[in-house]
């Protein structure tokens, strides 16, 4: 058999794998930060370590390696700050949560570190499942109506009478087996999903037709269904299930969608148009959303503060930052259970309290880190879909990440999310590291070598357009067209970090 007729699978074995040691280096670190933490808690409250200090420093070392482990196998040119900067997010979290557990006060009832950590280790578990059977993520494609349905169904779940349950006034959980569970955090991935596959295949309709107005392209009135439709969708959410967070995430994660299909800023400037007629509408309408509007503009009113359901939470939340101050009062050594649900939508307020604004800003760092690698690979993988695919999950983590810090630090009502990887809460860790383990794997796919033959002899690089070629998401399938000439960059071996 000559070098031509060298079959693709053959060459495969020739590229040599990384090492990925920068990952391992970074994940030392991530490690080492939180069972750090874990034993400052314990230092600074009773001067041991903490009851649970064992158990939660070995779950933390064995997951980070077990997940290390799986995407040098599966995933091994996936960019290596992905995995450590979740890791170090968790960590830390599960550190917030450990203190204010071990400070035995009444307003930390509630929260449980090692059912969060059994919660983490089954979301790392999940996310290492995605990564070894999730050969290639345009296999997704296919699901394209498939996530569309489920979506709906995982939606409209919290409506069904008998599993459907009501807590704090929002109808977003189910209850079943003695398990608790909000399906609209999986949905948000079922519906990213279904709209990468769906723009993919539209966006040529949605960016180049209808008329241009005051120098905006605007789309044809039949083109406005999709987001009329996703419109009502996030509307019914918050009029049934009284939950804004998930109306205004859902929204949010398709008009930005939208524009990075099409390049067009018209469609932001509609969407935004149309969440913020439909917001004020129905402040003017329902009482929950006229509540959370009234105790965000009037926080520190008596009347407000006292009120049921008022801003009591919210203005303790801020005094509570206010007390961190530049550096922090110190692990241990805050009042953060002062805060209803400090574990929880509020851990950042938490967080902010004993690490101060140093720490506020280090942590909004390292979620910016995954969001920037989620952009990145967005950019960097050679199909439409990818590109959509990734560019959706990171905004997703972002836009989740601003609404809850948006919330408690009173830029924006709050609306009952909670913050990725670290606040308490099984669903939510369940669908981020789901999220994580995607962006690894669009990440490999984009960074790895692809094996060719060049010329009648055997050559080992990556796909790239030719000079003039267009270098974006392709044609309208979401494919570089088989015609197209064909250079070959040599690979980056040692991954990309």
């Amino acid at each position: 058999m000559t070098a031509v007729e060298t079959p693709e699978a053959t060459l495969e074995p020739r590229v040599r794998r990384p090492l990925r040691l920068a990952e391992l280096w970074l994940l030392m670190l991530a490690v080492a930060a939180g069972v750090g933490a874990f034993a400052l808690v314990g230092m600074s409250i009773s001067d041991a370590l903490p009851t649970h200090f064992w158990f939660e420093s070995l779950a933390l070392v064995v997951l980070a390696l077990v997940a290390h482990v799986v995407v040098r196998i599966r995933a091994p040119f996936a960019s290596q700050t992905i995995l450590p900067a979740a890791v170090l997010l968790n960590g830390v979290g599960l550190a917030m949560i450990l203190r204010i557990q071990e400070s035995g006060a009444r307003g930390a009832a509630g929260a449980d570190v090692v059912r969060n950590t059994q919660w983490s280790a089954l979301g790392v578990v999940l996310a290492c499942l995605v990564l070894w059977f999730l050969k290639d993520h345009r296999s997704l494609r296919k699901l394209t109506y498939t996530a569309m349905f489920a979506s709906l169904v995982l939606l409209a779940l919290p409506l069904v009478p008998g599993i459907g349950r009501s807590i704090n006034g929002a109808r977003i959980w189910i209850h079943l087996g003695g398990f608790s569970m909000q399906p609209a955090e999986f949905a948000k991935i079922t519906l990213t999903v279904f709209f990468a596959g769906y723009l993919v295949s539209n966006r040529d309709t949605l960016a180049l037709a209808g008329p241009k107005v005051l120098g905006l392209q605007l789309p044809r009135i039949r083109d406005l269904g999709p987001i009329l439709l996703v419109w009502a969708a996030s509307l019914a959410v918050l009029v049934f299930q009284r939950d804004l967070g998930t109306s205004l995430l859902l929204f949010g994660i398709f008009v930005a969608m939208l524009y990075l299909a099409t390049q067009r800023f018209s469609w932001v400037l509609i969407g935004l148009l149309l969440f913020a007629g439909g917001a004020v509408l129905a402040a003017e309408v329902f009482p929950h959303v006229s509540q959370r509007m009234t105790g965000w503009l009037h926080a520190f009113d008596p009347a407000v503060f006292n009120a049921r359901g008022g801003s009591g939470q919210l203005v303790a939340g801020l005094f509570g930052m206010a007390n961190g101050g530049l550096f922090g009062t110190g692990w241990g050594q805050g009042f953060p259970y002062l805060v209803p649900f400090s574990f929880s939508d509020f851990i950042y307020t938490s967080l902010a309290e004993e690490l101060g604004l140093t720490g506020m800003l280090a942590i909004l760092l390292v979620f910016l880190i995954l969001v920037e690698r989620g952009l990145r690979t967005a950019i960097t993988v050679r199909d439409g879909f990818g590109k959509l695919l990734a560019g959706g999950l990171a905004f997703t983590i972002a836009l989740q990440t601003f609404v809850v810090v948006g919330g408690v630090t009173r830029l924006i009502p709050l609306t009952g999310l909670t913050l990725p990887f670290m606040a308490q809460g099984g669903s939510s860790l369940l669908s981020n590291w789901i999220i994580v383990a995607i962006l690894l794997r669009v990440s490999d796919s984009a960074l790895r070598p692809s094996t060719l033959p060049v010329r009648g002899q055997v050559g080992q690089g990556r796909i790239a357009p030719a000079d003039g070629e267009h270098p974006g998401v392709g044609n309208a399938d979401g494919e570089h067209p088989g015609t197209a000439p064909i250079q070959v960059v040599p690979p980056r071996v040692g991954g990309d970090l």
